[in-house]
């Protein structure tokens, strides 16, 4: 789920509370060949969910709404809550992980920040 989620955070999970998940939202559920599963939300079709990791190329995977466990409201980092793509931005990542500009524009952002990394400013 890179960017929006990494190995070693810490994340939460609740309940919908009767509600259907909604696009671009971040859900848990379980497969029967990965066990439990977050991935994000880029399509509603008549009782089932498209969803995808955001670092995934293709399409997605086709999840039946029952078999959601719930949507990821936190995501922890180091100790600090990590927020990016858990709010309202989360439909702009579902769009654009589902026609496969995700991907790319993260490299693109990050090959520009890449030459600021480590620097410091002078006084």
């Amino acid at each position: 789920m890179l960017p929006s989620i990494r190995d070693g955070d810490v994340v939460t999970v609740s309940t919908l509370r009767g509600r259907r998940a909604r696009f671009g939202e971040v859900v848990a559920f379980t497969s029967p060949t990965a066990g439990l599963v977050v991935h994000r939300v880029v399509a509603r079709r008549a009782g089932r969910y498209e969803i995808r990791a955001d670092n995934a190329r293709g399409r997605g995977d086709v999840v039946p709404v029952g078999d959601v466990l719930g949507a990821v409201t936190r995501v922890e980092r180091g100790g600090r809550r990590a927020r990016l793509g858990l709010g309202p931005d989360g439909a702009l990542v579902a769009a654009l992980a589902r026609v496969g500009l995700l991907l790319p524009l993260v490299a693109a952002l990050r090959a520009l920040r890449a030459p600021f990394v480590g620097r410091s400013v002078a006084s």
